[in-house]
């Protein structure tokens, strides 16, 4: 007799084509999950008319719940609909074994805790941040904040299993009282994310001087990302004596215009791009540039490291785990621009010393960081779920 698979019913309230972290850690996941031989189904939210309700991509079915694009899009809201109801009818009809909910501040994360409570299954709920949300003003960065403590005495009455893409995204869940019991990080495929380059010469595309020390930023163009501090320092470094310095900024959000305005021989806005020239642009970088206030593990890291290029951040999400001791990179002091300037300078005017972090880099990523090790470790902790009497 024929074993069924496990079902595997992961709830991300952003999904793909969106290009954020948590969509791609997601996809990765699923991906690792049916390549274990468990059962995937995807449920986030459909923003947008043009986007199937129901899918499938590589090895996962994926349902979209209708929603409220609210915020650009960055807070989805469940609209309750008819095709809504249809939809959750269905899913509630196919069950599941384990139910996985990414980060704790979505309403779509509520969603998927009141599924997990009426088909009787203990969720693990994995969290993506360090750091409470920013929108760049006091009064609406303060909202959210109240916002966030809100939903999560929200989602405490679930008693989910809390998890942590990172040790920084762990210890910030102790600002809400919960504990993480584990980290399932953040992991990458690094040769197959090399093989997918489009071989794109950015380079050439932009006419840079050959001696052109490009660092490279990748993510939403959104102040918690320290788009601010990339433009103060490019302006503070195109009058440095040495090598000169390109900063390369893919990605679109309410800062493009800001972006735009400050383009010149030292800032270059390349809008956003797919997974193939993200892969092709690091491949031409010389340094990957992420002064972010919040990370819980940013995907663009891990995505530098299997090019060999060392990262320029902060020490928030998974930086520091990566970085270390600093033979793998530059952690910043301070997120501010003068800062962002120091450190690429002396990344640019050591060639030496940035290939010897890059490959330092690529080895630790290599050796350490894989889907299938991710993947295994949710495997476990649901498998415990399972025996302790929970479910």
């Amino acid at each position: 007799m024929l074993v069924p698979m496990e079902h595997y019913v992961i709830f991300s309230a952003l999904y793909l084509p969106s290009m954020g972290g948590v969509e791609k850690y997601t996809h990765n996941l699923a991906t690792a999950l049916s390549r274990a031989g468990r059962r995937v189904t995807i449920v986030t939210s459909r923003l947008s008319d043009d986007d199937p309700a129901e899918e499938e991509r590589d090895g996962a079915r994926i349902v979209r719940l209708p929603s409220r694009p609210l915020l650009n899009g960055r807070l989805p809201l469940p609209k309750r609909n008819g095709e809504y109801r249809a939809l959750m009818a269905a899913l509630d009809n196919a069950g599941g074994d384990h139910v996985v909910v990414n980060t704790r501040f979505y309403p779509h994360s509520l969603e998927g805790l009141a599924f997990a409570r009426r088909h009787g299954v203990e969720p693990i709920l994995i969290e993506h941040g360090s750091a409470h949300l920013s929108f760049g003003t006091a009064p609406l960065d303060a909202a959210v904040a109240l916002y966030e403590h809100g939903i999560t005495a929200r989602v405490k009455r679930y008693h989910p299993r809390y998890f942590a893409v990172s040790k920084r995204s762990a210890e910030w869940m102790g600002h809400f009282g919960l504990c993480a019991e584990g980290v399932l990080s953040n992991a990458i495929d690094a040769a197959s994310f090399r093989g997918l380059s489009s071989g794109r010469d950015f380079r050439a595309e932009l006419r840079l001087a050959p001696d052109t020390f490009v660092a490279s930023f990748i993510g939403r163009l959104v102040p918690e990302k320290g788009v601010g501090a990339l433009i103060e320092a490019s302006r503070a470094i195109v009058s440095a004596e040495g090598r000169p310095v390109a900063f390369l900024l893919a990605g679109e959000g309410p800062l493009a215009l800001e972006a735009r305005a400050a383009e010149g021989p030292s800032l270059r806005l390349l809008g956003r791009l797919g997974e193939a020239d993200v892969s092709a642009l690091l491949a031409t970088s010389d340094a990957l540039c992420l002064p972010s206030r919040s990370e819980g593990f940013a995907t663009c890291l891990l995505e530098a490291a299997a090019w060999g290029v060392p990262p320029v951040t902060t020490a928030v999400g998974g930086a520091d785990e990566l970085v270390g001791s600093g033979d793998c990179g530059v952690l910043l002091v301070s997120p501010d621009g003068a800062e962002v300037a120091r450190a690429v300078r002396a990344l640019a005017d050591d060639p030496d010393g940035a290939a010897a972090k890059g490959r330092a880099i690529r080895m630790l990523v290599e050796s350490s960081y894989s889907w299938d090790e991710t993947a295994a470790k949710l495997i476990e902790a649901c498998e415990n779920s399972a025996t302790s009497g929970i479910r």
